[in-house]
């Protein structure tokens, strides 16, 4: 499969790392667009993730084109690139925000397939959620969500409007997970613990206790159970965020990105 990957940044780089890396593709069958010329095109070239090109004329060739570029880009981008699409090619669109009609309408592209990896994706730890437009094949949803998979795990979600759920709680869950881990670090040092001491309590609790999660059959509320005893220290720090109604206050944060989302991407 020949593919072009349209924005060399910090998320176009991941995905052809690891393609690349898994071998699921060769580099001589990726392709880099850049629209940055001089150092940036050079250092991309020092990588050798595959050929590094400034042209949109490349896109004729493509099988599969996937757009990483920034959403605040997509409307100079596809005035660019329009020309060049034609309808059997798949678009798989990396880029938050952007929904499939915007990608229709700006693109006359029928074959279409939005994606919403998170951060993790970086290390192929990655979860990414996926939905696709029916002109799609399952033979290239298949090819497609391989290598999705080089990056961690996948979801198709179905429905696009769950993409913005996905957004919401995957994509931006990363940032809510260092935000609790901040207020941990915070409370040590607080208590009088170095700043060192403090980053190894709270990390090696965040893996620890997610390794112990994905080994049982047990929720979250029976894990909860297994930890606080009656009159003890965590019984008393859940007591509190119970009264200050600290799930709910996540919830309504969380949704409010949702519908961030929503709005971002036209879906409301």
């Amino acid at each position: 499969m020949k593919i072009i990957i349209v924005g060399g940044g910090n998320m176009g780089l991941t995905f052809a790392q690891a393609f690349i890396n898994s071998r699921v593709v060769t580099a001589n069958q990726l392709i880099i667009l850049e629209k940055n010329q001089g150092e940036r095109v050079e250092h991309l070239k020092s990588l050798q993730l595959g050929k590094i090109v400034t042209e949109p004329d490349s896109l004729k060739n493509a099988e599969l084109i996937v757009l990483a570029v920034k959403p605040q880009d997509v409307p100079a981008l596809f005035e660019v690139i329009k020309e060049y699409i034609d309808p059997s090619q798949v678009i798989l669109s990396i880029m938050a925000g952007i929904s499939i009609n915007q990608i229709k309408e700006g693109l006359g592209a029928s074959k279409i397939i939005r994606a919403m990896p998170n951060l993790p994706s970086q290390i192929g730890q990655g979860m990414t959620a996926f939905t696709c437009t029916e002109e799609v094949t399952r033979f290239e949803q298949g090819a497609v969500q391989n290598l999705l998979a080089t990056t961690g795990k996948t979801l198709n979600v179905g429905e696009e409007s769950k993409i913005d759920v996905a957004t919401a709680i995957s994509g931006s869950g990363p940032a809510y997970i260092f935000y609790f881990m901040e207020a941990m670090i915070k409370a040590a040092k607080a208590s009088g613990l170095e700043n060192h001491f403090a980053e190894t309590l709270v990390v090696q609790t965040f893996l620890g206790s997610l390794g112990l999660y994905k080994s049982s059959s047990k929720n979250c509320n029976e894990w909860i159970d297994r930890v606080a005893s009656r009159g003890g220290t965590t019984e008393a720090a859940m007591q509190y965020f119970n009264t200050v109604n600290l799930d709910e206050n996540i919830i309504q944060g969380i949704q409010k990105a949702y519908e961030r989302a929503v709005e971002l991407g036209g879906n409301a």
